[in-house]
C-alpha cells in the first residue's frame, strides 16, 4: 500500500457582506461615520457636525458641530412673530437620541 498524502485543501471564506449596502434604518447612519451630517432635533434646533459615534437609540457623537437655533419672540407693541436665529460651534458635543428628529447624511454626488 503506498502512502498517499492529499494535498492540502484551503477553504474559501463565503464572500464578506457588502458594507455599504443599507438594509436597515441605522445603515444610512453607519455610513456617515467620519463625515459631515445634518441633524434636526426638537426644540427648533440643527445641527451640522462630523458623526464620531452613535448607538441604537441615536445618541450621537458629533465633532465641528455648529449648531442653529431658531427663536419666535413676540413683539409686545405690534404682537407680530419675529423670527431669529441663533448660531453656536462646538468641538465636540454629545447629542442625546430622544430629541433627534430626522438625520441627513451628506450628499452623495
Amino acid at each position: 500500500m503506498s502512502d498517499v498524502v492529499p494535498a492540502p485543501t484551503t477553504a474559501v471564506p463565503a464572500p464578506a457582506p457588502e458594507t455599504n449596502a443599507v438594509e436597515e434604518p441605522l445603515d444610512l447612519v453607519r455610513l456617515s461615520l467620519d463625515e459631515r451630517i445634518y441633524v434636526k432635533l426638537r426644540g427648533d434646533r440643527e445641527l451640522r457636525g462630523k458623526l464620531h459615534a452613535y448607538d441604537g437609540h441615536l445618541n450621537m457623537v458629533l465633532g465641528d458641530v455648529e449648531e442653529t437655533i431658531t427663536v419666535v419672540d413676540i413683539n409686545e407693541e405690534t404682537y407680530e412673530e419675529v423670527i431669529r436665529t441663533v448660531k453656536r460651534n462646538s468641538e465636540m458635543l454629545f447629542v442625546r437620541g430622544d430629541g433627534v428628529i430626522l438625520v441627513s447624511p451628506p450628499s452623495r454626488a
